[in-house]
């Protein structure tokens, strides 16, 4: 028992060391988090077709991508923290297959209810990429977790940004259903993948799954040094998708007249924020994560005055969508460093917490976002993105101190320094 009289989280009984991880299987893990992820972006530059195939308005459709977004964040508190409790393999096969069948029922739906509802279950069904990452922390030695880590995680952020392309062109030429249609058969191929490479992957301790969710809320209760980041990620989360929710309507408008291949071309440019990850990881080492997240924050509310003034000139709107992308992927990059700063005794549930609160900003901005732009256009947009930075920039003004931190005792795994008198946190959510 804990010193509050919490359940006591019960080591099985193997080495979680880690061992030597094959570069197949850290190349298929970083190809499943990219492939997975791309489920939830391929939407938004298909919006106005599937508004003109739908008879339906913007505003409406714009239900589509936001409930996607909503979904993930479910899936990512149900499904996350059960990484824990059951066997890894197992649980990332069901899910993607589990999403062929949801991105299947998105390709035939014949209605924008039915569309949004096949929407709500890929999100809530595409959270693999970060079952991955505990796994492949799991698998990997400790010399090299950091790398492979890093890899996967440039599969999440090319994942995000080429879904926008992959969708466009496809979409473009074949009509949006084709999009959903590619992609589920993408994840049957993934699934068969993943079944021959996946080792097994029992979880390290006995541990009830409902004394994982309750561990939460006190997480969320007692440090502010998560609450802080997670707040902000939201806000910053939430900008960006104004941004890439709305871009499809606006290339439509003068003076560009583009279709849907044209929106999908600028997640091309997006790919500036994957590549400018590892560069702020570095500057949090030397700087401090507060200080790259502060820095990332100006710069991507720069980018919303370069995006109003100068939108419309080609040149102006790719200088924007580089500021943006770099800035709002920079200050995700520093807020995780910050959240995993801290007591690594429960790292996974206080991902958990970051990754719900940066998704339900998403679905937060992505809402904001078609509205202000039906009601203001392209200016009602730039305040909406621009706003949302403000508020992060409040959160990120205030200055957070860890929580109290209850501890729970349990067993170590055989071979490890504490062994006998391990500290876990589970209860008291630390």
């Amino acid at each position: 028992m804990s010193e509050r009289g919490g359940p006591v989280e019960q080591a099985t009984p193997r080495d979680s060391a880690g061992s030597d991880i094959s570069a197949r299987l850290v190349l298929l893990l970083a190809v499943a988090a990219a492939g997975t992820v791309a489920n939830l972006y391929y939407a938004q530059p298909l919006l106005p077709e599937m508004a003109r195939s739908l008879r339906v308005t913007a505003a409406q459709v714009g239900w589509v991508p936001v409930l996607t977004q909503v979904g993930y964040a479910l899936g990512l508190f149900l499904f996350v923290p059960l990484g824990d409790a059951v066997e890894r393999r197992r649980l990332i096969l069901l899910l993607v297959v589990a999403s062929a069948v949801a991105l299947v029922a998105a390709a035939v739906a014949q209605g924008v209810v039915s569309l949004a509802v096949a929407c709500l279950a890929v999100g809530f069904l595409t959270v693999t990429p970060h079952v991955a990452v505990p796994l492949a922390a799991h698998l990997a030695a400790p010399s090299q977790r950091g790398r492979v880590l890093g890899l996967i995680m440039s599969g999440v952020l090319a994942g995000i940004l080429l879904a926008r392309t992959f969708s466009g062109l496809i979409g473009g030429a074949f009509g949006w259903r084709a999009v959903y249609g590619v992609a589920a058969v993408g994840m049957l191929v993934l699934a068969v993948g993943l079944a021959r490479l996946l080792p097994v992957a029992p979880p390290e301790r006995a541990v009830r799954y409902g004394s994982l969710l309750a561990s939460m809320g006190p997480l969320v209760r007692d440090e502010a040094e998560l609450r802080l980041p997670s707040f902000i990620g939201a806000m910053g989360f939430a900008s960006f998708s104004v941004f890439w929710t709305t871009l499809a309507f606006f290339l439509e408008t003068p003076p560009y007249h583009w279709g849907a291949e044209g929106a999908g071309l600028f997640g091309l440019i997006g790919l500036s924020g994957a590549f400018a990850a590892p560069l702020v990881g570095r500057l949090a080492d030397r700087r401090g994560a507060r200080f790259a997240t502060g820095l990332a924050l100006f710069l991507a509310l720069g980018s919303w005055g370069v995006l109003v003034l100068l939108g419309r000139n080609l040149v102006g709107l790719i200088v924007g969508i580089v500021l943006l992308d770099v800035g709002i992927q920079s200050a995700h990059v520093a807020n995780l460093a910050r959240v995993h700063a801290l007591d690594p005794a429960a790292r996974s549930r206080r991902n958990t917490v970051y990754m719900v609160s940066y998704f339900v900003g998403g679905a937060l901005g992505t809402w904001i976002g078609v509205r202000a732009w039906t009601r203001f256009g392209w200016a009602g947009t730039c305040a909406a993105g621009a706003g949302f930075i403000l508020l992060g920039l409040v959160g990120w003004a205030r200055r957070g101190k860890p929580g109290r931190q209850a501890q729970i005792v349990g067993r170590a795994p055989p071979g490890s320094p504490g062994q006998g008198k391990r500290r876990d946190s589970l209860a008291a959510g630390t």
